[in-house]
């Protein structure tokens, strides 16, 4: 059987965003609006920043992907990382959904053809493929980041988003035996 693993990357890079916004969204809704605007230092971000620039990056890396620069011109990266009083928890949340609905409907009209072409990003360039890794590296990051400040606000109230602790031997049950049955 002959694999195509350019449609296959595309399909894991998709599946893999989705997987990342869902964990974010998970984190997000177990914490209080005053905790999704708390930083925990001065010079710390809190969950709304880290989310606003999550938006500013989704919106100016997919907007127009395969024919203009990454970095758009009307994007203010040193804004995103300040609290702008309009601003409301569902405001960011509202923006959050657009940005990865524009981002998910780009990644999937990408085709294998697309994966080699050549975009650019603040003027460097990259083949759409390694475009498509540094998004993904850059959304795990910031996922992990969120997750890991919501569970700090919510200390033992938290709802695992994975594996709870002591669970592993009953995950792994599980999937091996769901794997065995597929076989």
């Amino acid at each position: 059987m002959a694999l195509d693993f350019t449609a296959d990357y595309l399909q894991d890079a998709l599946s893999l965003s989705r997987y990342y916004k869902k964990l974010i969204d998970g984190a997000l809704a177990q914490v209080s609006d005053q905790d999704f605007f708390r930083a925990p230092a001065p010079e710390s971000n809190s969950l709304a920043i880290v989310l606003k620039h999550l938006i500013g990056n989704l919106r100016s890396r997919w907007t127009d992907f395969l024919t203009s620069d990454g970095e758009k011109p009307w994007r203010s990266r040193d804004a995103e990382f300040e609290r702008d009083g309009d601003e409301t928890r569902a405001s960011l949340l509202a923006g959050w959904e657009a940005a990865c609905e524009l981002a998910f409907s780009t990644l999937a009209g990408l085709g294998a053809a697309d994966l080699a072409r050549e975009v650019r990003i603040r003027g460097e360039a990259h083949s759409v493929q390694q475009a498509c890794n540094r998004q993904l590296a850059h959304f795990a990051y910031h996922a992990g980041q969120i997750v890991f400040l919501a569970k700090q606000w919510q200390g033992a109230s938290w709802r695992s988003l994975s594996i709870p602790r002591g669970a592993s031997a009953e995950f792994n049950r599980r999937v091996q035996t769901r794997a065995a049955s597929e076989r």
